[in-house]
C-alpha cells in the first residue's frame, strides 16, 4: 500500500502593498528543489503573475480558501538570503509598511518579472542552440508586435511555465524586459571628435586657420587635432575627446565654441565594459593623527558596534577607511561603504580599486540593470567569475544579499539624502545600516565632519563609540571664512546684481592667479518665480500648489514638483499688465551673470538640470579636476565630498535662505551644508578662502561656522529640541493623507486626528496643510505623532494602524491615501 506524501505549502512575498505573506501549494515535482529565498512563479488573482519571494515552507494547510498552486522556480538556489528575509521584515515593521514593498525597493528589476512587466523583442538576437516550441511561440509573437506585457502574452500563451519560459529567453538575449531596453542605450562609450566633411580638404582647411588666427586658442586646439588624426597622412587616427581637450587648458569649452562654429562635431564610439583596475598598489601610510584615530576607532569597535568618526574636512577620512577595509579583506570578510549620491562614487571608486582592484564592485540606480544584477549574483553564486569584497554604493546597497559582512562605512552621515522618501518603504540608510550590520555581527563606522545631531547625542550619551580627528592632513589650515553684508551693501549701491562687490574682486584675484571658485546657492533654475510689478500677482502651476520656476535654457516656467512647464509669460493673467519682473535667483542665472563679469573664463552648472546622467556628472568633475573649467556654480552637490586642489575660493550666496527655512533641522542643516562646502576650498597646498553672503551676519549659526564651533551649535539646538520635543528626545512620525477631493479629504483627517487624539493625546498635532498642499492635483495633510523615547514604539505604531484601518473601513474615505514615515527628514 502506497503511503501518501505530505502536503507540503509554502508561504511566499509578493511586490504588492498588502501586509502578509501568501501561501502557495508547493507541487510534488518541486519538493525537493524548494527553498527559502528562491524566486517562485505564483498566479494572484484571476490574471496576474508575479515572480514571488519564497519565505518559509511547512504543512499547515490555510483554512477558508482554495490554495493555489507554485507553478514553477525560478531559480536553483536561493538569491535571497536568511539574514536578507529578517532585515525586510524589520525594515516593514520599523517603517510601517508591506514585507512586499520592501522586496520591490530591494531586488533589482532583473530578478522581477509580473504581469505588467513589458516585453521587447530584440532583432539582432541569433539562436545557437533549437529552441523549443513554447520559446518559438512567444517569439514569434514578440517579433511580430515588437513589445508587449507579460499580461497581453498570457492571454495568447494559456501555458502555466509562462514567466519561466520569458526568463530563459531574456536570459539568452532574445527578449528584453522594459528597463534591459533603456539599459541597451547606456553601453559604455566614449565621445569622438572629427571634422565636419566640408573641411577634411587641404584647401579649406587651410582657410580655417587663417579666419582663426586672432583666436590662439582655438588655433591651438584645431592644431593639436591635426597632429592626433593625422588627417593628411595614410594612417588616419580617430580622436577621442579626452585625449583633445587634456593638453589644452580651457579645453572642453574650446571645443563647445568650435561645434557651434561648424568647424568639429562628435559622435560616440562603444567600448567594452572595464571593471576596476585589478591590479593593487600598498596603502598610503597614515599621518600620526590618521594613525592614533585608527587605533581608537579599533579600540572603540571592541565595546560598541556603532562608533562615530567626526573629522575636519580634508582631515584624511577617507585613507582610514581604506586601511579599515584592508584589514576586513584580509580577514575574508565583506565591507560595505555608503555614500549619500551617486555622484560621489566618481571619485571615490578610484582610489578604492587603485587599493583593492576588481574586489570592489559599485551599486546604484544609475548603473544598468543587468550590471546592477551582476553586483548581486557576485556576492551569492560561487560559480561568478568577479566575485566582490567591497561594494561601493548609495542607500539601495543595503539590500544586497551579504554573506560574510563585517564592516559598513557610512560617510557624510549626517547627509539626508541617505533617507529614502517615496515610494515606501521610507527608511533611512544610516540606521537600516546598522540594524543590518547588528544582524552580520558586523560593526558599523559613521564618518563625518559635520555630525547629526541625533548621531552625536548617540556618541555622547554612550550609545556609540566617538573618535575625533581635528587635524587635517598634511597641516593645512581650515579656510579663512568671512561674511558679506548684503543688505548694507544694497544700502549703498554697492551690489552687483546678486554679488558682494568683495566677492567679486576675491573671484578675480583667484582667477588671476590661476585658481578655481567654486559658488553654491541652493536653488536651480533662472529665477524663482516670476511677478506682476503692478498687482503682486505670481504665476503657478496648474497641477501644485507652488509657483513656477524660470529656466533660461528652455524659456520655460517649469515645476519642479510635477514637470509641469509652459512658455514664458508676457502678460499678467490677473490683471493683464506686461510688468513681468523675475524675482531671486538660481544656478543657472548665477551661472549666466558670471560669463559677464569674467568673460572668456569657463563656467560650469552642477544641478539636477545639469547632472541627469551619470556620464555628465563625471564630465563635469574630471573637466573641473583637469582644470578646463574656472568656476563651478552648484546645488547642495558641490557640498559633498569632492575634492579638488586647486580650488582657493568658496561662495556662499544666500545663506538666509538655508537659515529661514520653516524646518526644527533649519539651523543644523545650514551649519552642515555651510561647513561642508567650505571645506572645498584649500584642501591640499594653501589656505582656502570662503566668503558668505547674508543679511544677518549676527546669527549664531554663521557665526558658528567662521568658527568651525559645532559643540556651540550643539548645545544651542539640543537646549532648543528637548524644550519643544524633538529628536533626539522623541521619535517622531509623520502620516501624509492624500487625496484629489479636498472635501474628501479634510474630514478624512479630522477623523484620524481625533482618533489618534484619544490615543496619544497631545502628542498628536495638526492636521495641517504642508507648504506644497497640492501636489499633481492630489491635495495633502498631515498629522505629526511625537513619541517619548522611553516609550514603547512597537505598541506606537500598532496603535496607528489600527487608526488607519479603522478610517478606511468608512467607504467614504476608503480612496484615501495614507503614507506613513517614520522618523522624517
Amino acid at each position: 500500500m502506497d503511503i501518501e506524501s505530505p502536503v507540503v505549502f509554502a508561504n511566499v512575498i509578493l511586490p504588492i502593498p498588502l501586509p502578509r505573506l501568501f501561501t502557495y501549494r508547493v507541487p510534488e515535482s518541486l519538493v525537493t528543489d524548494i527553498a527559502p529565498g528562491q524566486r517562485a512563479i505564483v498566479q494572484f488573482g484571476a490574471r496576474r503573475f508575479y515572480s514571488a519571494i519564497v519565505h518559509d515552507i511547512h504543512s499547515v494547510k490555510p483554512e477558508g480558501y482554495e490554495v493555489k498552486e507554485i507553478i514553477s522556480l525560478l531559480d536553483d538556489k536561493p538569491v535571497v538570503n536568511s539574514i536578507q528575509l529578517k532585515f525586510w521584515k524589520w525594515i516593514a515593521d520599523y517603517y510601517i509598511c508591506s514585507v512586499g514593498e520592501v522586496m520591490k525597493a530591494a531586488l533589482p528589476s532583473g530578478l522581477k518579472l509580473e504581469s505588467e512587466t513589458r516585453v521587447f523583442f530584440n532583432a539582432d538576437f541569433e539562436t545557437s542552440e533549437p529552441l523549443s516550441d513554447s520559446e518559438e511561440l512567444i517569439l514569434n509573437l514578440l517579433s511580430e508586435r515588437n513589445m508587449l506585457s507579460v499580461q497581453d502574452i498570457a492571454k495568447i500563451y494559456k501555458k502555466r511555465d509562462l514567466l519561466k519560459v520569458i526568463k530563459k529567453l531574456v536570459d539568452a538575449g532574445a527578449l528584453m524586459i522594459e528597463e534591459s531596453l533603456r539599459d541597451r542605450h547606456r553601453v559604455k562609450s566614449e565621445t569622438y571628435v572629427e571634422l565636419l566633411p566640408h573641411l577634411c580638404y587641404e584647401t579649406e582647411l587651410k582657410l580655417l586657420f587663417d579666419t582663426l588666427g586672432k583666436a590662439p586658442k582655438q588655433l591651438q586646439f584645431l592644431t593639436r587635432f591635426v597632429e592626433l588624426s593625422g588627417i593628411f597622412t595614410p594612417s588616419i587616427a580617430e580622436v577621442s575627446r579626452k585625449l583633445l581637450i587634456s593638453d589644452i587648458k580651457g579645453g572642453s569649452v574650446v571645443l563647445k565654441t568650435l561645434i557651434k562654429k561648424n568647424v568639429f562635431r562628435t559622435y560616440e564610439k562603444n567600448i567594452a565594459q572595464a571593471a576596476p583596475e585589478s591590479s593593487e598598489h600598498s596603502l598610503k601610510p597614515l599621518s600620526e593623527a590618521q594613525q592614533e584615530a585608527l587605533t581608537q576607532v579599533k579600540e572603540q569597535f571592541v565595546d560598541k558596534p556603532v562608533v562615530l568618526l567626526h573629522g575636519y574636512t580634508a582631515s584624511g577620512k577617507t585613507e582610514l577607511y581604506i586601511h579599515l577595509i584592508d584589514e576586513q579583506i584580509k580577514a575574508g570578510k565583506q565591507v560595505l561603504y555608503l555614500l549619500p549620491e551617486i555622484a560621489l562614487t566618481t571619485q571615490i571608486i578610484n582610489r578604492l580599486a587603485n587599493a583593492f582592484g576588481d574586489k570592489v564592485g559599485i551599486y546604484h540606480s544609475k548603473f544598468s540593470d543587468s550590471d546592477r544584477v551582476k553586483v548581486w549574483k557576485g556576492l551569492v553564486d560561487e560559480q561568478m567569475q568577479q566575485r566582490y569584497q567591497v561594494i561601493l554604493g548609495v542607500r539601495s546597497s543595503v539590500f544586497l544579499p551579504f554573506e560574510n559582512l563585517g564592516l559598513i562605512i557610512v560617510d557624510e552621515e549626517h547627509e539626508n539624502t541617505y533617507k529614502q522618501f517615496d515610494p515606501a518603504p521610507r527608511y533611512h540608510a544610516r540606521d537600516v545600516a546598522i540594524v543590518l550590520a547588528g544582524m552580520h555581527g558586523a560593526k558599523t563606522l559613521l564618518g563625518t565632519a559635520t555630525p547629526s545631531i541625533e548621531t552625536y547625542f548617540n556618541s555622547k550619551s554612550g550609545k556609540y563609540g566617538l573618535v575625533e580627528l581635528f587635524r587635517r592632513y598634511s597641516d593645512v589650515e581650515l579656510p579663512e571664512i568671512s561674511l558679506a553684508n548684503i543688505e548694507y551693501a544694497r544700502m549703498r549701491k554697492q551690489m552687483k546684481s546678486h554679488f558682494h562687490p568683495i566677492l567679486l574682486e576675491s573671484i578675480k584675484t583667484a582667477l588671476d592667479q590661476g585658481e578655481q571658485v567654486i559658488l553654491f546657492q541652493n536653488k536651480r533654475g533662472f529665477s524663482p518665480y516670476f511677478q506682476c510689478a503692478d498687482c503682486q500677482a505670481i504665476p503657478r502651476c496648474k497641477n501644485c500648489d507652488v509657483s513656477l520656476t524660470y529656466h533660461k535654457n528652455l524659456n520655460q516656467l517649469v515645476c519642479h514638483y510635477c514637470g509641469y512647464s509652459t512658455s514664458k509669460i508676457a502678460h499678467c493673467s490677473a490683471c493683464g499688465s506686461t510688468s513681468m519682473v523675475m524675482r531671486g535667483f538660481g544656478t543657472e542665472k548665477i551661472e549666466d551673470e558670471l560669463s559677464l563679469f569674467f568673460p572668456g573664463r569657463s563656467v560650469a552648472r552642477m544641478d539636477l538640470d545639469t547632472t541627469r546622467s551619470r556620464r555628465a556628472y563625471e564630465e563635469m568633475i574630471a573637466d573641473f579636476e583637469s582644470h578646463d573649467l574656472d568656476i563651478l556654480v552648484g546645488t547642495q552637490m558641490v557640498t559633498k565630498g569632492l575634492d579638488f586642489d586647486n580650488v582657493s575660493l568658496v561662495g556662499v550666496l544666500d545663506a538666509d535662505h538655508l537659515l529661514n527655512f520653516p524646518d526644527f533641522r533649519a539651523y543644523e542643516r545650514s551649519f552642515q551644508l555651510m561647513s561642508q562646502v567650505s571645506g572645498r576650498a584649500g584642501r591640499k597646498n594653501k589656505r582656502g578662502k570662503v566668503i558668505i553672503q547674508t543679511t544677518d551676519p549676527q546669527n549664531y549659526v554663521l557665526q558658528d561656522v567662521i568658527k568651525n564651533d559645532f559643540q556651540h551649535l550643539y548645545q544651542s539646538q539640543l537646549a532648543d529640541r528637548q524644550g519643544f520635543g524633538y529628536p533626539p528626545f522623541t521619535r517622531l512620525i509623520q502620516l501624509t493623507l492624500k487625496h484629489k477631493n479636498q472635501a474628501v479629504l479634510d474630514p478624512a483627517a479630522d477623523y484620524l486626528a481625533s482618533s489618534l487624539r484619544k490615543i496619544f493625546g497631545k502628542r498628536v498635532y495638526g492636521p495641517e496643510y504642508p507648504l506644497v498642499s497640492r501636489i499633481s492635483n492630489w491635495y495633502q495633510k498631515n498629522i505629526m505623532i511625537k513619541i517619548e523615547r522611553q516609550a514603547s514604539v512597537i505598541r506606537a505604531k500598532e496603535l496607528i494602524t489600527e487608526a488607519i484601518n479603522d478610517l478606511h473601513a468608512y467607504q467614504q474615505f476608503q480612496s484615501v491615501t495614507i503614507q506613513p514615515d517614520v522618523d522624517p527628514m
